[in-house]
């Protein structure tokens, strides 16, 4: 069975309902990202940062996978599939996919300001100041913030380099470390991007563009790859 490793961003969540930052000049929902994505952010409104993610939950728990999420899990029929994706919501696990490496965390997750492995599933949508780990400091999102490490990349890093197939869906290719994923890739191996806009890359005649929205481009993909690849 081939690798299938797909990195997907924001643009496949958002056609299910989950609003992006980027489209909105460096506002997410009203508010500055460095506001309630920072860990400056976090040191000078605790309950800013707290209640901008319980609404974030609680809007996540209202959407469902659509067509994108459901064609990726549904590959797993054909191909190993590793999904690598930037986005903080669960729809891929929604939609059946079991090989999940969320970059930029987890919005239904939660960890010690303490001690950063600890780290607790949220039962619900909300987070409150005074909710604390087992040795007594506040909880914080499960969530990479501007200017944190990216613990997980180093494990993206390793299924890129020994991917069959490599996808890229819904995501400028803008946003590193997580952007420079595909030059990890295998020369020789098919590649492909999905997205209504594409941005230039370097030239490489194994690289295949398809611009549409996530949950048709996602679809064309995979009859393509069932068969010629499966």
């Amino acid at each position: 069975m081939k690798k299938l490793v797909v990195l997907t961003g924001a643009g496949i969540s958002a056609e299910s309902g989950i609003s992006t930052f980027r489209d909105s000049g460096g506002l997410w929902e009203g508010h500055d990202v460095m506001e309630v994505a920072s860990p400056e952010g976090w040191r000078k409104n605790r309950e800013l940062v707290l209640d901008f993610y319980n609404q974030r939950r609680k809007q996540a728990l209202s959407c469902e996978p659509n067509a994108a999420h459901l064609e990726l899990a549904r590959l797993e029929e054909h191909f190993e599939v590793t999904i690598v994706t930037q986005n903080v919501d669960n729809l891929h696990e929604k939609a059946g996919s079991s090989k999940v490496i969320h970059l930029h965390g987890e919005l239904f997750k939660v960890r010690s300001t303490l001690d950063p492995n600890l780290i607790y599933d949220l039962d619900g949508w909300e987070l409150k100041l005074g909710d604390k780990c087992e040795k007594g400091s506040q909880l914080r999102p499960h969530i990479v913030w501007f200017g944190e490490m990216v613990p997980m990349m180093e494990s993206a890093i390793e299924h890129a380099l020994s991917a069959d197939i490599f996808a890229v869906i819904g995501t400028s290719l803008l946003v590193y470390p997580a952007a420079g994923l595909i030059e990890y890739t295998q020369k020789d191996i098919p590649k492909y991007i999905i997205d209504k806009q594409i941005p230039a890359v370097n030239p490489d005649p194994m690289l295949q563009k398809i611009r549409q929205p996530a949950t048709i481009g996602t679809v064309i993909m995979a009859k393509e790859i069932i068969r010629k690849y499966a």
